[in-house]
């Protein structure tokens, strides 16, 4: 599934040719996504678009019509293309921006989605998220507030996206992993010094992850059609049974909240 470095490098990839410029139409060859493409979107002209910008592992575009809201769902990507190529299988919906180009969507399993919401504020999609993870407002202090009476594990509480969004499978294993913490290990018996040092790393995590165009494990590709290149880097995630980089342990794997978890048993404890 892609997560908030996924869906970061598409929004900045996708940014400069659809901000402030107008779609002229959608052409949807498939509406039967998560949820049925609106109706309003597929009959709509000339969407006047303002600014682009993301919440958790949302897309938002500010238009004419509301705010047009895209999720790339399990396996969802959207590309540029600025000739003539063909749809291929599973290229859903092209979004034709009136200069000629288009933003082209790709969903294997459709499970992502395309909507347009009036509020974002009081949308039931958005009002109960927490933090960004690379705002200020992300921090230890916050982070103690939020799982303080949270016994379950810390990995799927950083997984919760009350308390922090986008911090999805892959991120909270490599974060614990870089924070020396086990993911066994009950979120409010952390301590303060433990709880920024995840803050920090989840931080770092995410940034390296976007300077590598993101992760690609099986679907994902950016923008301009390329793979992320952040799963040449992974220490613990998807590497069940090989050799922790660090100690040489084996790296173990087990299931939290029906998700598996990757962790090296010496490094984290």
């Amino acid at each position: 599934m892609p997560e908030l470095p996924e869906v970061e490098t598409t929004l900045r990839g996708i940014r400069p040719y659809v901000e402030n410029r107008t779609i002229s139409k959608l052409i949807v060859r498939n509406r039967q996504l998560r949820w049925p493409v609106p109706k309003a979107l597929i009959d709509a002209r000339d969407i006047e678009i303002g600014a682009i910008t993301r919440r958790a592992k949302y897309i938002l575009l500010e238009s004419s019509l509301g705010t047009i809201v895209s999720h790339l769902g399990m396996s969802g990507s959207l590309r540029v293309i600025t000739d003539n190529s063909r749809p291929r299988k599973h290229d859903h919906i092209d979004w034709l921006v009136a200069e000629g180009d288009k933003i082209r969507y790709h969903d294997p399993r459709r499970f992502g989605a395309l909507l347009l919401v009036t509020d974002t504020n009081q949308d039931k999609l958005f009002s109960h998220l927490g933090p960004e993870p690379l705002s200020d407002a992300f921090n230890a202090e916050y982070l103690r507030e939020a799982i303080k009476r949270k016994a379950a594990p810390i990995k799927p509480s950083l997984m919760d996206q009350k308390t922090v969004v986008g911090v999805g499978n892959i991120y909270a294993s490599e974060s614990l992993f870089m924070s020396g913490i086990s993911p066994l290990t009950p979120a409010n018996k952390l301590s303060a010094t433990q709880l920024a040092t995840v803050c920090d790393n989840i931080k770092y995590v995410l940034q390296r992850s976007i300077d590598q165009g993101g992760t690609t494990l099986r679907d994902f590709v950016n923008s301009d059609g390329k793979p992320g290149y952040f799963a040449q880097q992974l220490f613990v995630y998807g590497r069940h049974g090989e050799t922790c980089r660090r100690c040489e342990s084996k790296i173990e794997k087990i299931t939290q909240a029906q998700r598996a978890t990757f962790f090296c048993p010496t490094c984290q404890h």
